[in-house]
């Protein structure tokens, strides 16, 4: 994949970073644009009686696709992953992968199928289905779904969505 920008014209912002640097980059640039146009499904609202509730059985989700990341896909359940706090299901294909990046935003995910393995602190941590893990602090990972089986992730996100890739230095030549 090539260095460029959403309509393919090559992007001055990315020449010269190493190619797992400008993929990264661009993932979260994609990732950022893709949230932005996705709207909760079902809200139930009832004010007279107070409380609210969303109510969006598993056949009602509406899958898209991450733009420029195959096996990348979101469902935004309530909120507005482009404003702020929101509930979104993100589902990784077997296989994918993301170097070490964060999110500025606090995040806290249960594991619905698959099996997630997130890297921190240089430490690979396997987490199957029913597994949980919050990120906090821009806490610095590196995300891979097990080949074999889809993974997907219940995710509350206190804040707007992002994906920051993290420099990371060249190798000091001998």
């Amino acid at each position: 994949m090539r260095s460029s920008d959403f309509l393919g014209k090559p992007s001055n912002q990315m020449k010269g970073k190493p190619m797992h640097k400008r993929n990264a980059t661009v993932f979260a640039m994609t990732l950022a644009l893709a949230v932005s146009g996705f709207a909760p499904l079902v809200a139930a609202k009832d004010t007279k009686k107070g409380g609210s509730a969303v109510l969006i059985p598993a056949s009602d989700l509406k899958w898209n696709d991450v733009p420029g990341f195959a096996g990348v896909k979101m469902a935004v359940m309530d909120g507005d992953p482009a404003k702020g706090p929101h509930h979104m299901m993100l589902k990784f294909a077997g296989g994918f992968s993301a170097d070490l990046h964060h999110h500025s935003s606090d995040h806290y995910a249960t594991v619905l199928t698959g099996t997630l393995v997130l890297t921190v602190d240089g430490k690979e941590n396997k987490l199957p289905a029913g597994s949980y893990f919050s990120l906090k602090g821009r806490k610095q990972h590196a995300t891979k779904c097990e080949a074999g089986a889809d993974c997907v992730l219940s995710m509350d996100a206190r804040g707007k969505w992002d994906v920051v890739a993290t420099e990371t230095k060249p190798a000091a030549k001998k």
